[in-house]
């Protein structure tokens, strides 16, 4: 085999493995953002919260579940983006890079809108309540990546 054809080769399966490895990880990241976690089964089923913090985390969920949906869609559009420029030049161009910064800045921004949601539900407890919600989100960071 020539060099020419080894680099080329080399460099076709090096994108086809990025863009794979990029299209496993969004897979990844959504699937895991649509499954039930400790915490939402602890605020709504174990804190026994009054019918007022229910009400109040009611609302910032629904805003969350907006936020959350148009920040899944811009990572889906990102990965549209990514798939067209992997499939157009078979290369580590600057749109494969821009593809994959526009899907890493959506992911950055749904990851501190999640912060900021648990942030803004602890607010809305009793400090017996906080404490238990607290070593729920201490464990649960902790242990995501075990």
């Amino acid at each position: 085999m020539t060099p020419g054809r080894s680099i080329v080769m080399t460099l076709g399966l090096s994108v086809l493995l990025a863009g794979l490895g990029a299209w496993s990880g969004a897979t990844y990241v959504m699937r895991t953002m649509h499954a039930e976690t400790p915490l939402h089964e602890l605020v709504h089923e174990k804190l026994d919260l009054s019918p007022e913090q229910k009400r109040r985390i009611e609302g910032l969920e629904q805003t969350q579940a907006g936020q959350q949906q148009a920040l899944q869609a811009e990572m889906r559009a990102a990965n549209a983006d990514l798939s067209r420029a992997i499939a157009s030049s078979h290369a580590y161009t600057p749109e494969v890079q821009a593809a994959v910064d526009r899907f890493h800045h959506a992911m950055g921004e749904l990851q501190k809108q999640t912060i900021l949601h648990v942030l803004a539900m602890r607010a809305e407890l009793t400090p017996q309540q906080a404490q238990l919600f607290d070593q729920t989100v201490t464990r649960s960071l902790t242990e995501a990546g075990k």
